[in-house]
């Protein structure tokens, strides 16, 4: 790894050194870049406490599309993961939760069939159990190589919310840079509380689609996080160096109220 690099928000150069120990922060403007599946449960949960759940889930090619698999088993090589969600047991602060936490790295975040199964496990195991849910979703959205049976993974997570919702499990979801389209349109915005990292690109539509619609005459800030939570769509912005004690907290009253 180069011992410097530049911030991809204000493009200032960063010592990598520092860079790490400041959690992939920038110290200039604060740009929170993103983070990998498994470096985001090292600093968040309690050491030594995450136990993987469904890492033999696999994808197959229903469609045949062109090159998905060669593009499926790239993003298996640079993560080291067979899907972009990384899934399990973990504690938080001594409280026993089932997590779900996606990878951008792996073809975008995108949610498959095995994506959309893994976050349904998640769930229903928080609804089985009555522990508390932690989902981290980053995603472009849909994944397109598996057409309807991705889509489908909407309809199919959000009903897992719904027994978590009946069985009383407390659901916390936290959105990081992007959490877009058909992910926000599922199960990310029905959590009981919603957490953002700052300046994350929060929307259904990205600004390309906007633009093809005819739409132009938008707020600067439209898409973010600072924009979803000026119109009531999440809960508190929280910085990622806060993030872990915020969870703790609300981990611990929400388990102990189920």
């Amino acid at each position: 790894m180069s011992a410097f690099l530049q911030c991809a928000g204000c493009k200032k150069i960063l010592f990598a050194a520092e860079f790490e120990q400041n959690l992939r922060v920038c110290q200039y403007c604060g740009h929170h870049h993103r983070l990998p599946a498994r470096d985001r449960i090292l600093l968040t949960f309690d050491p030594d406490s995450f136990v993987e759940m469904d890492a033999e889930l696999r994808s197959g090619n229903p469609l045949q599309f062109p090159d998905y698999q060669e593009k499926r088993e790239a993003a298996e090589a640079k993560t080291g993961s067979f899907d972009s969600i990384v899934s399990g047991y973990a504690a938080l602060g001594g409280v026993r939760v089932v997590t779900a936490v996606s990878d951008f790295a792996f073809m975008g975040g995108s949610m498959g069939s095995v994506a959309g199964e893994k976050i349904t496990r998640t769930l229903e195991r928080a609804a089985e159990e009555r522990i508390p849910a932690v989902i981290f979703t980053t995603s472009g959205g849909a994944r397109m190589q598996e057409g309807l049976l991705s889509l489908m993974q909407m309809a199919k997570t959000t009903a897992a919310v719904q027994r978590c919702n009946e069985a009383g499990a407390p659901y916390i979801c936290v959105f990081t840079d992007p959490t877009m389209a058909g992910v926000l349109a599922s199960y990310a915005s029905v959590a009981d509380v919603i957490l953002a990292e700052p300046k994350a690109l929060i929307g259904l539509a990205g600004a390309r689609v906007s633009k093809q619609a005819g739409v132009s005459k938008i707020p600067d800030d439209f898409q973010t996080t600072e924009f979803v939570f000026n119109h009531g769509l999440i809960d508190r912005i929280v910085p990622r160096k806060e993030l872990r004690n915020t969870l703790v907290s609300l981990v611990r009253m929400l388990g102990n109220a189920a």
